[in-house]
């Protein structure tokens, strides 16, 4: 999956990043899924060990446009593991008691504790993206946003936090396809929205706002993965196969009991 990492300092062009991109299974769609169901079984196992460990936090950041997966990564790549021990935080737009506070505290409130995993379905990256798109704030104020986030995220991984981040990318093609599918359904019109389409009108400056994303905040203690996203069932694969990498480079072990089980004998 290293494929899909991006380096620090890399300057990214996402044109150049084919988000139809299946190539490690040679667009095999059988055999893929039948790999990421091995995955998330051994996501399981692993994130028990997290929890009962009880020493590492890991935070998972998730963004992409609107139609990108967020959601759909959450409930197929998670499906298997105990909720106690996997929360999701979903950062929409801030209320008026956040917004007297700076833009990041009510972010750092949902970082996670020891033995969790914690999943943010959009993040303080909205800062630099809708913010920055809409023209919310002066230029002035969202550039020099990056390098809050990096000095954040790098407070965080020094206290023990590991963190992971993905960028789901989706062609415009793709997006119109999705966006088409929830009004032809009616169980998916509460999922649209009229302000998508006004969103949508964005793209190409949603595109530069997360090349910057990318380029200037993936860093040794907080890559970031530009995952291919237009296969649903391939952006899961990759998404598990690096949480478990993750996971199994933590080297976890289940803590030693304090008392002898031999001597015990259950009556």
């Amino acid at each position: 999956m290293e494929r899909y990492r991006i380096p620090p300092d890399t300057l990214v062009s996402l044109a150049d990043r084919d988000p139809s991109d299946r190539l490690t299974f040679d667009g095999k769609k059988k055999p893929g899924r039948e790999y990421l169901r091995e995955l998330t079984l051994r996501l399981r196992e692993l994130q028990e060990l997290l929890y009962a460990e009880g020493k590492h936090r890991v935070l998972m950041v998730l963004q992409a446009t609107d139609t990108g997966g967020k959601d759909g990564v959450i409930r197929h790549v998670f499906r298997t593991v105990n909720p106690q021990g996997v929360k999701v935080a979903s950062f929409k737009a801030p209320s008026s008691r956040e917004l007297g506070h700076d833009y990041l505290w009510r972010i750092h409130q949902e970082t996670p504790a020891r033995g969790e995993i914690r999943i943010f379905n959009r993040s303080h990256y909205e800062d630099v993206l809708i913010v920055r798109v809409r023209n919310l704030v002066p230029e002035e104020t969202w550039e020099r946003r990056y390098q809050h986030i990096n000095d954040f995220e790098r407070m965080l991984a020094d206290e023990g936090t590991t963190i992971v981040k993905f960028y789901l990318h989706i062609s415009k093609e793709e997006q119109a396809a999705r966006l088409q599918s929830r009004l032809d359904d009616p169980a998916k019109h509460w999922k649209f929205s009229p302000d998508d389409l006004e969103e949508r009108k964005h793209w190409d400056a949603y595109r530069e706002a997360f090349e910057a994303m990318l380029s200037r905040t993936s860093t040794p203690w907080a890559p970031w993965y530009a995952v291919p996203s237009n296969s649903k069932w391939y952006r899961n694969l990759v998404i598990a196969r690096v949480m478990v990498d993750t996971l199994e480079g933590l080297d976890m072990q289940f803590p030693e009991p304090d008392f002898d089980p031999s001597e015990i004998r259950v009556v």
